[in-house]
C-alpha cells in the first residue's frame, strides 16, 4: 500500500515538535507507535493494517529516530505522549484507535492516562514501562541477546549487527540506541502500574509466548491493572510481532479495532 510522508510541526507545552509520519489507507483512524527497533519495525505492519482492517493508520517517528531531530527539551515518555496528544489535534483525528509496540506501547499507556480527549480505545503490544515484581523488563542488551530475547525463531530475525551496515545507517542505528536510553532509561516507571488504574478507554493487551523482554506474566500484570482491560497470548511469537508473525496480531487485533 502506497504512503504518504508528512512532516508537521506539533506544538507542546516545551515548544514546537518536528514530527515525520506515513500516512496510509482511509476510515478509522489508527496511530501505530513503534518500539525501540525504530519506524521500519511497524510499516509492513501499517500496510497490513490499513490494507485488511480498512482503516487509516498514521505511524509518526520517534524524535530522535530515524536519523530525525529531537529537541533538547523532549526527553521523557511522558514528553512523547504530550507530542502525539498534540499530533492527533494537529490532525484532527477523533475517535482514535492507538496501537504500540515495547516503548511504543508505554507512550500509548501514558496517553491513555494523561491525555485521552481523542482516543478510542488502545492496544499495548508487548508494552514495556510498568514495574512489576519478579518480572523485570530486560535492557541495555547487545544486538544477539536483543535478537535471542525478543524473537520465537531468531534464526528468522533480520541481522542486527551494526559492524555489517554502512556508515549512514551505523549513525542511524546508533541514533535509535541513544533516543531509546533517553526516553526509557531502565525502561521502567515505578509509579505506572498504579495509574493504569486510570484508564477508561477500552484496552487490549496482546503478548507473544516466547517474549523476553518482558515476559508473559508481566503482560498479564499490566492487563490485570487496566479496568476491563483484555489479556490475549499469542502462540509462537516473542517481542515484535508486528515484524515476526503480522497475520496472528492482525487476527488478535482486527475485532477490538470493530
Amino acid at each position: 500500500m502506497t504512503s504518504s510522508p508528512v512532516s508537521l510541526s506539533v506544538p507542546t507545552s516545551f515548544g514546537a515538535v518536528p514530527v515525520d509520519a506515513d500516512d496510509r489507507g482511509t476510515g478509522r483512524p489508527v496511530l501505530l507507535l513503534h518500539g525501540g527497533a525504530g519506524p521500519a519495525s511497524v510499516g509492513g505492519f501499517a500496510d497490513l493494517l490499513a490494507a485488511r482492517a480498512g482503516v487509516r493508520v498514521v505511524t509518526p517517528v520517534h524524535p530522535g529516530f530515524g536519523g530525525t531531530p529531537r529537541p533538547d527539551a523532549l526527553t521523557s515518555v511522558a514528553g512523547l505522549a504530550e507530542v502525539y496528544a498534540g499530533l492527533l489535534d494537529v490532525l484532527e483525528l477523533d475517535d482514535a484507535v492507538v496501537i504500540g509496540n515495547s516503548i511504543g506501547g508505554w507512550i500509548t499507556a501514558e496517553l491513555a492516562v494523561r491525555r485521552p480527549t481523542r482516543l478510542a480505545r488502545i492496544v499495548l503490544v508487548d508494552a514495556v514501562g510498568a514495574e512489576v515484581a519478579g518480572h523485570p523488563v530486560s535492557d541495555d542488551l547487545d544486538p544477539a541477546d536483543l535478537v535471542r530475547r525478543s524473537w520465537f525463531d531468531p534464526t528468522r530475525a533480520p541481522s542486527l549487527d551494526p559492524a555489517a551496515l554502512p556508515p549512514a545507517a551505523r549513525a542511524v542505528v546508533a541514533g535509535n540506541r541513544a533516543a531509546l536510553a533517553l526516553y526509557g532509561g531502565t525502561m521502567t516507571d515505578p509509579t505506572l502500574l498504579d495509574r493504569l488504574g486510570g484508564v477508561d478507554v477500552p484496552a487490549l493487551v496482546v503478548w507473544g509466548e516466547a517474549d523476553r523482554i518482558a515476559d508473559p506474566e508481566y503482560g498479564r500484570a499490566v492487563a490485570a491493572a487496566i479496568p476491563g482491560a483484555r489479556f490475549e497470548l499469542l502462540r509462537g511469537t516473542g517481542h515484535v510481532p508486528q515484524v515476526e508473525t503480522p497475520e496472528l496480531l492482525l487476527d488478535a487485533i482486527r475485532p477490538f479495532l470493530d
